[in-house]
């Protein structure tokens, strides 16, 4: 039995549809290429793999881990609350630049079709003289081709997480648009035809089966998610329409806290420490027992392998730590197996501090930097991120999501900011 066939018949034993879990989006991990279940050594753990829940408390715990005993980064915890946004800003800018001059080229054309209706009495038709005015201008029919189905997306992120040694829990909401851009007859218009708002409840623990060496972790989850139907916005229809988003909106609202739309799903991972520089992971996350917004979702099954080079860490005051990620994500992604660069993930983090009390361990740390990069499914990722104080910090991180069925077939580039506070 080849590949294809071994996880064509996985995928049919769990049922799996086309539809996506629900999904969230780590700037730490997503600037790393997404490869960090065998990473999650901080709040993490609790999206990528419970088992490395087992890890906090030991960065920064020197009787626990003295090769990196002064790592300032959860000798006590995890907890944030986060707030994000993303889009692809130069396509957006593009965007507005292209309809600042169809409005341009259009008023020249109805100022020139008053014109000629004016002095050819005989021209009636003012609809057709804008459109021939139009035609003859060729900046126009450039400006026009360049909305062939153009695509644009926005994300926003709200989380709440905390994660203790052995324990994590979060509750997180995304909301994602997608709206695409075609050119009209005279006009273009805007279609929504992806408006998805995901909100998920979850927590769960790990358990050292073999000391400092094997551990596994099993979580819970509730999700709710909402989609609205396809809406074509353009001058004619405006008015319609916003009345039509407020009906939806009202019934998003209505419906928010009915049960029966709720999902209940389940994730489970193991962590292996190899040595002091390498462990291995996998998880197996998403395992919903009821369909989600009539869809049927496809779980998650990754696995990956981090390594912490001894001689690019510091257990000094001014700590420092670099890690190097691989996964194979996805595995049960049945559209896209047979391409194998689209489930690879790969990337690196070096994270240092900058402004310490030396000899305070990690209580007194001012300003920590981190920076990462890596290769998402064949498409470049680079994140950075400051941390000031122990208790504020912004990243920012951009990373490319295939929208076909194989890599480089059509990116969808998203650059996203977040800003957390706790510590």
């Amino acid at each position: 039995m080849n590949k294809l066939t071994l996880l064509a018949a996985l995928a049919c034993a769990f049922g799996i549809a086309s539809a996506k879990a629900p999904t969230h989006f780590s700037l730490r991990a997503e600037s790393m290429g997404g490869a960090h279940v065998a990473v999650v050594d901080d709040k993490e753990a609790i999206h990528y793999n419970y088992a490395g829940l087992t890890q906090i408390n030991r960065l920064g715990n020197y009787e626990h881990r003295p090769e990196q005993g002064y790592y300032p980064r959860n000798w006590i915890g995890d907890m944030r609350i986060t707030f994000g946004g993303a889009g692809d800003i130069f396509k957006f800018l593009s965007t507005y630049s292209d309809v600042k001059d169809v409005q341009d080229l259009f008023r020249a054309a109805q100022k020139d079709a008053n014109s000629i209706t004016k002095d050819h009495p005989q021209v009636t038709s003012q609809t057709g003289a804008i459109l021939d005015s139009l035609l003859l201008n060729p900046k126009y029919g450039k400006i026009v081709n360049s909305y062939d189905h153009k695509a644009m997306e926005a994300r926003v992120k709200f989380d709440a997480e905390m994660a203790f040694h052995n324990f994590g829990a979060a509750f997180w909401m995304n909301g994602s648009v997608a709206p695409y851009v075609d050119a009209g007859l005279v006009l273009p218009y805007v279609v929504v035809d992806t408006f998805i708002i995901d909100a998920v409840a979850q927590m769960g623990g790990a358990y050292e089966i073999i000391p400092n060496q094997l551990s596994v972790g099993l979580g819970g989850k509730i999700a709710k998610r909402h989609k609205t139907n396809m809406v074509t916005v353009g001058l004619a229809n405006y008015s319609s329409i916003v009345d039509t988003l407020k009906d939806q909106a009202g019934d998003a609202t209505d419906n928010f806290f009915d049960s029966k739309t709720f999902s209940i799903g389940i994730d489970m991972g193991v962590l292996y420490q190899f040595n002091r520089e390498v462990r291995f992971g996998a998880s197996l996350r998403d395992i919903y027992f009821k369909q989600l917004a009539g869809e049927t979702l496809v779980p998650n099954f990754t696995i990956g392998a981090n390594y912490s080079p001894r001689f690019m860490n510091s257990n000094t005051g001014f700590g420092r730590k670099f890690n190097f990620a691989m996964d194979f994500a996805d595995m049960f992604n049945a559209e896209r197996n047979y391409k194998f660069f689209t489930h690879l993930n790969f990337g690196f983090e070096l994270e240092q501090t900058l402004v310490a009390i030396p000899g305070l361990n990690n209580e007194f740390r001012f300003l920590v930097l981190r920076l990462a990069g890596g290769f998402r499914g064949g498409y470049p990722s680079a994140g950075i991120g400051l941390e000031v104080l122990r208790f504020f910090s912004i990243e920012a991180a951009t990373w490319g999501e295939e929208r076909g069925y194989y890599t480089g077939q059509d990116e969808n580039r998203i650059y996203m900011v977040q800003a957390s506070i706790g510590f």
